[in-house]
């Protein structure tokens, strides 16, 4: 084979490259990191280190094929190549001349291309001097233009005689796109390569000039800004030195908003006394920022705006009644407030106060009435709050200073007349910092509310068209002054009726909705909302059976999912099971039979009511009373006066008059890890003690309630409804209470009150009468005198009813 054939065609190991053309005579170094690429470089590296070079048509693919390439490349001369820790390999090259591919095969793991060189290779071609003249000025233009970091180096590199080589040293110093740099180097025929490039350069020359008019346009522009600023800041220095205003500032803008505000005159002249302060400091000035703060504060305040009412009772009470179910006496009061509001102008502002069981619904009830009303709504939370600051706001003096909670909600609002929610006021705290509640004495008081004045503002603002709402779970905590300025509605729970008709009306579809699924695809019977009341929630409120009705749904919304959109399930009290799980309460009647010394109580708690079992036992031994349960101070004097009330009564109830010198006795009151307290177990121990120590068993379907006295009176208690609530849902139906509770009864609903039957009873025989199965069979032998007996026995009926 002649030399002259073998550099006419070529076979090479081939790499693929990405976003880089190299032009023959470009030093360049990149990085190899493919396995097949690496293969092609050692195979290089092993005969006359020379590689074929051709470029990606998309550079974002890892593994190109043969049609991912150009056609035209590059053959180029290992200089160096330079394992690296990370595997990869950093190899530098010089191209050496073009060639198109013929063809592209795959040899042990790498490209080998069989390679047409250029036909004008080995040619000189000097004689084309004006060619290269126009190329190397428009060249020496381009590079002072462009403002390239090494000038000399890239002028000095175009000094050659071959015009061809002049073209390539050229095109491997400019800044093209892949596209254009690839047409370039598909142009053999050196004269048309530099003919092109010529054209090349005009562009990129014009682009350089109109990339310098802006840059040149931006910086006179700035320079100018520069100046203008310069000048105003004299401008305003010597202004500040004549004492004359500035009237181009912000001032005269801020003067404007005060004037619009329509602050009271006091406020007013506040805005006007601080803007004067303001004009008088330096704009860098901290202080002035302090000041610009204060205004826009009392600027942003909402000193004229209300929100329209509605005072339409029909329209307020069709809006409460799509809201909430039940509550009637909530909603009366809200109409009541709305009928006074349309036949009095200036009514005072209304403090309402929500209290009941976690789930009720106060929140939201809260929310309803500012819809029903058409006012803002606004909240605040004011649970473990303790900094009176909280509330009145902090003085200017301090870094960061800022109103209130009040009056930062009031600006929330935009309206001098939201509905404001104070949520759970009754979990304020106190600590050095201040007691809260004390400060919200005179946001609530109607008398003093009209000019409240915030530390922050200093000013008068008046809060008297504010309708205040609080919620509260308990009352004991609330200090009594500030329940004296607030109207106490309680919300003490909902039957198991009122609970199914908002699960119906409410919940369900509320939680359909959450869940994704279609009404079609999920029904929830009758039975299957009462079992998940009784079985699965054990509440005054619905928060636990919105989260089982939630839970039913997604269990619902999966099989969904799994099955397909044909899918539909009809939720019963047989299949609940299968969503809900396991029932997580069992009937609260613990035991089925009468029994000797156990009694059924009814208590209260901040989550309603609830049944209280109460066991009385007795063992030999010289009187102790052991009282165990974790039962409270009160709770534990009840006994000891239940026991003293029995020891005064024992031989009237056939006991051995020395029984407390015999006999050791112990009440217990299952449940022992929660803190029990409250007078209102007296008779159910009295009771239990009664039946122990006489071995007449209690009836099992009776539940008491009641406070006694050493004389065996039964006092009234508190909480008639929830404890009744309490005993309805645990199926008990004859209930004991004090006479004094029978107006309580009011408050309950109808349909409770004819599922019961009540006794109403003044003293502890009466209860005994009741609750026993027969009455004690009295010692007659050792019956004293009336007049020994009658200091302990209280008056006569007493007797005579236990004698019958």
């Amino acid at each position: 084979m002649s030399s002259k054939e073998k550099y006419e065609t070529a076979k090479l190991p081939t790499v693929p490259i990405r976003d880089v053309v190299i032009f023959p005579y470009q030093m360049i170094a990149f990085v190899i990191g493919r396995e097949s690429s690496v293969q092609a470089l050692e195979a290089a590296l092993q005969t006359d280190k020379r590689i074929f070079l051709v470029t990606q048509h998309d550079a974002s693919i890892d593994n190109p094929k043969t049609t991912d390439v150009y056609q035209i490349g590059t053959i180029a001369g290992i200089v160096q190549s330079l394992k690296q820790p990370d595997g990869n390999t950093k190899v530098l090259v010089e191209g050496v001349e073009r060639a198109r591919v013929l063809q592209i095969t795959e040899e042990e793991g790498y490209w080998r291309a069989n390679l047409r060189l250029s036909p004008f290779r080995g040619q000189s071609f000097t004689g084309y001097d004006a060619v290269a003249g126009r190329l190397l000025q428009q060249y020496e233009q381009y590079v002072k233009l462009s403002q390239s970091p090494n000038p000399e180096q890239m002028l000095a590199a175009a000094h050659v005689d071959d015009v061809g080589r002049l073209a390539d040293v050229i095109c491997s110093n400019l800044t093209l796109t892949i596209e254009e740099k690839q047409e370039l180097i598909e142009l053999f025929n050196p004269v048309e390569r530099c003919k092109r490039l010529v054209d090349v350069l005009d562009i990129e020359i014009e682009k350089l000039h109109v990339e310098r008019s802006v840059q040149n346009r931006v910086k006179r522009q700035m320079e100018r800004a520069q100046k203008e600023y310069y000048l105003n800041e004299k401008i305003k220095a010597i202004n500040r030195e004549l004492g004359k205003k500035d009237e181009k500032s912000e001032l005269d803008e801020l003067r404007k908003k005060i004037e619009a505000a329509g602050m009271p005159k006091d406020a007013n002249d506040k805005a006007i006394q601080e803007l004067k302060r303001l004009e008088m400091m330096p704009s860098m000035s901290a202080e002035s920022t302090v000041s610009r703060n204060y205004l826009d504060w009392l600027i942003a305040m909402p000193w004229k705006k209300r929100s329209r009412e509605i005072r339409d009772i029909e329209v307020a009470e069709k809006t409460l009644n799509e809201d909430h179910y039940g509550l009637d006496k909530v909603k009366e009061r809200i109409l009541e407030f709305l009928a006074v509001r349309q036949l009095v102008k200036k009514p005072k502002g209304t403090l309402l106060c929500f209290v009941g069981p976690p789930g009720v619904g106060k929140t939201s009830l809260g929310m309803s009435i500012a819809r029903a009303t058409g006012r803002k709504f606004v909240r605040l939370a004011l649970g473990g709050v303790r900094d009176e600051a909280e509330i009145r706001g902090h003085r200017r003096t301090y870094i960061g200073a800022l109103p209130g909670q009040i009056i930062q909600m009031i600006k929330k609002a935009g309206m001098m007349n939201p509905v404001f929610l104070l949520d759970e006021v009754d979990k304020m705290s106190v600590d050095f910092r201040g007691d809260p509640s004390a400060a919200l004495l005179e946001v609530l008081d109607p008398e003093q509310n009209a000019t409240f004045q915030d530390h922050y503002l200093d000013v008068e603002f008046d809060l008297s068209q504010v309708m205040f709402i609080a919620t509260a779970n308990v009352l004991h905590t609330i200090p009594q002054p500030l329940q004296d300025r607030m109207e106490i509605l309680r919300l003490p729970g909902y039957t198991e009726y009122e609970k199914a008709e908002i699960a119906k009306r409410f919940l369900v579809k509320k939680q359909i909705e959450t869940a994704g699924l279609l009404n079609e695809q999920i029904a929830f019977s009758d039975d299957a909302v009462g079992t998940l009341i009784r079985s699965y929630t054990r509440e005054a409120g619905v928060r636990n059976l919105e989260r089982e009705i939630g839970s039913v749904c997604r269990k619902v919304a999966r099989a969904v999912v799994k099955e397909g959109p044909q899918y539909n399930m009809k939720v019963t009290a047989e299949n609940i099971i299968d969503y809900a799980g396991i029932p997580k309460y069992r009937s609260s009647r613990l035991e089925e039979k009468h029994e000797v010394g156990l009694v059924t109580g009814l208590a209260w708690t901040e989550v309603g009511g609830e049944i209280l079992s109460t066991e009385a036992t007795l063992m030999s031994g010289k009187g102790i009373l052991t009282l165990t349960g974790k039962l409270g101070d009160v709770m534990q004097e009840s006994a000891q006066a239940a026991m003293s009330y029995v020891r005064s009564r024992a031989q009237m109830f056939g006991i051995p008059k020395d029984f407390y010198q015999k006999l050791d006795l112990h009440i217990h009151v299952p449940e022992g890890a929660i803190p029990k307290d409250g007078p209102s177990a007296g008779i159910t121990m009295a009771t239990s003690l009664v039946s122990a120590l006489t071995q007449i068993p209690v009836h099992s379907d009776l539940a008491m309630t009641g406070e006694i006295t050493l004389r065996g009176k039964v006092l009234p208690i508190g909480g008639v409804k929830e404890k009744l609530l309490a005993a309805h849902r645990a199926g008990i139906r004859t209930v004991i209470l004090p006479k004094d509770n029978q107006k309580d009864l009011a408050d309950i609903p109808l349909n409770i009150q004819q599922d019961f039957k009540v006794h109403f009873v003044e003293n502890m025989d009466e209860v005994l009468k009741i609750a026993l199965l027969h009455a004690p069979i009295p010692l007659i032998e050792d019956v004293p005198v009336a007049s020994e007996f009658r200091g302990n026995i209280g008056d006569s009926g007493m007797q005579e009813s236990i004698m019958h």
